[in-house]
C-alpha cells in the first residue's frame, strides 16, 4: 500500500491549487468480514488508483491532469512536495554545519564526538519520505506558518533518538525562514533545470543534428519577404535552429543559482549576538557552496535577491522564442508541401475531414511555449521587487515555477514527436526549385560582376522582375554578354539549374552535429 501510494501524491502535483484532493478514510470495519487481508490491500489500491483518475480529470491546472505524465518529474523537485522536502534537507545540513563548528551540542552527551554527532544529523536526510510531508501540511494546519511546521517535523525526529535530542533548540538557529526557503528553492530548481529540462533540451538539439546531417543534401526554394528566395537545403535550415537551441542551452546552464543565509535582515544579527567569535559570513558561504552546491549571495536583505532567477528564466525564455520559431516553420514547411505527415493508425485528423493529417504536435508547442514565456516575462520582473527588506507577494509566484517550466517540458516533447512524425518529400522540393529559373538571376548577375559586365544586376532586373522567367530568357542576357565572359563561363551559367545553386548550405548543414552531441544522457548534471 505504502509503494502505491509514493507514486502519486496531491503534494507531488505541480499546480500550487489542488482543485480536487479527495482522500478515502478506510478501517478495516469498512470491509466485509470475509475479506482476506490481501483482498484489503488490493481495495485499498483501487481507492488510491480512482482517487488519481478523479483528481487528474477534476484538475484546473492541465498540466496536473492531461499532461501530467510529460512534466511529471518536476513534481519531485518543484511541487509542495518538493519544496518541503528541500527545506528539510537545508535544515538537517545545517544543523550538521552547526554541530561541526562546535555551535550545537548534544545536552544529553557532553562526551560524545562532533563528528559522530554530526554524521548521525545527516544521517536523518535519508530518512524523508512523503509521510513526513503529509505530516508537515497536518502540522501546518495549526501553525498557519509552512516552514515552522518542516522544523517541527525534524524536531520530533531528533527527539525520537536519545543522542539527538539534545539538538532541538538548535534546528533554523539564528535564521528567518526564508534563509531556508531560498535555498530550497534554488535547490529544487537546480534539480528541475540540470536534472530534467536539460535532458529534454538534448533531445531536441540531438534530434534536429539527426535531421540536419540527413537532409544536408535536400535543396529547397528559401523564402525572404514571404517571396521565391536563394535556394538552400533543409538540412542548412534545421541546422541554424540546432546552432541556435545549442546557445541558449549553454547559456541556461551557466546560470549560477544563488543563495543566502544571514538572518532576517542580512547581517547575522541573531548569529553574532548569541555566538560572536565565529565568521558567520564565511560559515555562510562555505554552508551555501560546499554544503549545497549553490553559489553564495553575501549582499542581501531578508530575501535573497532573485536576480539569478531572472537571468535563469529569461535565458529558457529565449530557449522557448528560437524554439517556437522553429516550430512555426516546420508548420509552414508542411504547408509547403516540403514535410508529409506520417500517419499513425487509430489517430484522427479531422473529425469531418478523413484525409487530413495535421500539425497538432507543433501547434501545441507553440500554445505551450507562449503560456510558459508569458509566466517567465512575468517571473523575471517581479521576483527581483520586494519593499524595503522583505515583502511576501514573491510566495505565491514562486510557487508557479514549476508551472512554467512543465509548460516548457510539453512543447518540448511535442516538438520532438512532431519531428519524428515527418518526412522530407525530396521530389517535390526539386520539383518546385525547377520551376522558379528567377532563383538564376543572382548567380548570373554576381558572376557577371565578376568579370566587369556593365550592370549585370539593372540587365537581370529587367529581364526577370514580374516576367515568367524562362531559360531561353536567361540565356539570353548571357549571349548578350557573351564577349566579356571566358567560354567556360558561359556554359556553366547556362548549364545551372536551381538545384545546385546552394553554395555551403551541405557543408554547413553537417558541421552542426558537434553542437547537437552530448557525451551521455547525465553530460547537463556534469
Amino acid at each position: 500500500i505504502a509503494s502505491s501510494r509514493q507514486a502519486w501524491h496531491p503534494h507531488r502535483i505541480l499546480a500550487p491549487i489542488p482543485t480536487h484532493v479527495h482522500s478515502y478514510q478506510l478501517s478495516l470495519k469498512s470491509f466485509p468480514t470475509f475479506l482476506t487481508q490481501t483482498c484489503i490491500c488490493q481495495h485499498l489500491v483501487s481507492f488510491d488508483r480512482m482517487d488519481e483518475q478523479l483528481f487528474r480529470l477534476k484538475a484546473v491546472c492541465p498540466i496536473d491532469g492531461r499532461y501530467n505524465s510529460q512534466v511529471a518529474p518536476l513534481g519531485e523537485c518543484l511541487s509542495e512536495y518538493g519544496l518541503i522536502r528541500n527545506r528539510y534537507v537545508v535544515m538537517v545540513r545545517y544543523l550538521a554545519l552547526l554541530v561541526d563548528i562546535g555551535v550545537a551540542t548534544s545536552s544529553t552527551d557532553s562526551d560524545v564526538d562532533s563528528k559522530v554527532l554530526s554524521d548521525q544529523v545527516r544521517a536523518l536526510e535519508a530518512t524523508f519520505i512523503l509521510d513526513d510531508a503529509t505530516k508537515v501540511k497536518e502540522i501546518e494546519k495549526t501553525t498557519r506558518h509552512d516552514l515552522k511546521a518542516v522544523e517541527y517535523v525534524l524536531k520530533d525526529k531528533l527527539k525520537a533518538d536519545e543522542a539527538l535530542s539534545g539538538l532541538c533548540e538548535f534546528v533554523h538557529f539564528g535564521c528567518t525562514s526564508e534563509d531556508v526557503n531560498n535555498l530550497a528553492w534554488s535547490l529544487g530548481l537546480k534539480e528541475a533545470v540540470h536534472g530534467v529540462l536539460a535532458p529534454k533540451m538534448q533531445l531536441v538539439l540531438e534530434t534536429l543534428g539527426t535531421m540536419a546531417t540527413d537532409l544536408a543534401d535536400a535543396p529547397m526554394m528559401a523564402r525572404t519577404h514571404g517571396q521565391t528566395a536563394t535556394p538552400t537545403t533543409m538540412g542548412k535550415e534545421l541546422a541554424n535552429f540546432a546552432y541556435r537551441l545549442r546557445r541558449q542551452y549553454d547559456g541556461i546552464l551557466a546560470v549560477p543559482l544563488l543563495g543566502k543565509l544571514g538572518g532576517a535582515v542580512g547581517n547575522f544579527n541573531a548569529h553574532l549576538a548569541a555566538c560572536p567569535d565565529k565568521d558567520w559570513p564565511a560559515l555562510a558561504q562555505t554552508f551555501v557552496e560546499t554544503h549545497l552546491g549553490l553559489t553564495y549571495n553575501p549582499y542581501t536583505t531578508q530575501v535573497e535577491s532573485h536576480d539569478a532567477l531572472a537571468e535563469l528564466f529569461q535565458a529558457v525564455s529565449r530557449f522557448n522564442v528560437v524554439l517556437l520559431d522553429l516550430v512555426r516553420d516546420m508548420w509552414g514547411y508542411i504547408s509547403l508541401g516540403y514535410f508529409q505527415q506520417k500517419t499513425i493508425k487509430g489517430e484522427v485528423g479531422s473529425s469531418t475531414m478523413p484525409h487530413k493529417v495535421n500539425p497538432i504536435d507543433f501547434e501545441n508547442a507553440e500554445g505551450n511555449i507562449g503560456i510558459a514565456n508569458a509566466s517567465f516575462a512575468f517571473f523575471a520582473s517581479k521576483l527581483p521587487v520586494s519593499r524595503f527588506q522583505r515583502d511576501l507577494s514573491d510566495s505565491t509566484v514562486l510557487r508557479n515555477m514549476g508551472v512554467a517550466l512543465g509548460h516548457t517540458l510539453i512543447a518540448m516533447a511535442s516538438c520532438v514527436r512532431g519531428l519524428h512524425k515527418v518526412g522530407a518529400n525530396r521530389a517535390h522540393m526539386l520539383t518546385e526549385l525547377d520551376q522558379h529559373l528567377e532563383l538564376l538571376a543572382e548567380p548570373i548577375q554576381t558572376v557577371m560582376r565578376a568579370h566587369g559586365v556593365d550592370a549585370p544586376y539593372e540587365q537581370l532586373k529587367a529581364a526577370t522582375q514580374n516576367k515568367v522567367v524562362t531559360r531561353e530568357g536567361l540565356d539570353a542576357v548571357i549571349d548578350a554578354n557573351a564577349s566579356a565572359l571566358p567560354a567556360d563561363i558561359v556554359e556553366a551559367l547556362k548549364k545551372l539549374k536551381p538545384s545546385e545553386y546552394v553554395g555551403a548550405a551541405e557543408t554547413l548543414a553537417k558541421g552542426v552535429a558537434v553542437y547537437c552531441n552530448f557525451p551521455t544522457a547525465a553530460a547537463a548534471t556534469t
